[in-house]
């Protein structure tokens, strides 16, 4: 399954403001910068994630994003329905009802192999990505990220909120 770029950038953005103190919200321009990624299109998917109730936006000179709820409450699949959209990954066409074996529509009583092989794999990949949070995503980063990186980014992090 095909997941667009911006599920990719929205959850490192998440596990970002998820580091953010009570009381604090990074810019769009700051997040983007942090992840080397363009601007305009990153605000398109906050603004999505915005709609979503994932984030909150913060006004003023020192405004900009920050998670409307803990990270335990966000999962992966609410971000990635936030910035993709509902659209199941498949579309059943019915194309056994064409061709020289088509039957009338009364004779297709259940959906088809495929699409019930499709639609199996669809609720595992939903279930799977439903019990992931983003407070999983963090906790598993702090494991796997070089110690280097993390000092970085804590600095990073730090001067910005000054």
């Amino acid at each position: 399954m095909k997941i667009s770029e911006g599920v990719e950038w929205a959850l490192h953005c998440l596990i970002l403001l998820a580091a953010v103190p009570e009381g604090h919200a990074l810019a769009a321009t700051r997040l983007a910068e942090f992840h080397g990624v363009p601007g305009p299109y990153l605000a398109k998917h906050l603004q999505a994630l915005s709609r979503a109730g994932l984030v909150a936006t913060v006004a003023g000179r020192r405004g900009g994003y920050r998670l409307a709820r803990a990270a335990d409450q966000i999962s992966v699949l609410d971000v990635l329905l936030a910035v993709d959209g509902p659209a199941p990954p498949f579309t059943c066409t019915e194309i056994r009802r064409r061709g020289p074996a088509a039957l009338p529509d009364a004779a297709y009583r259940t959906m088809c192999s495929v699409h019930r092989a499709m639609a199996r794999a669809e609720s595992a990949y939903s279930a799977a990505l439903a019990e992931t949070t983003v407070a999983d995503l963090v906790s598993d980063m702090l494991k796997d990220a070089s110690p280097e990186g993390l000092i970085r980014g804590a600095q990073w992090l730090q001067q910005t909120l000054a």
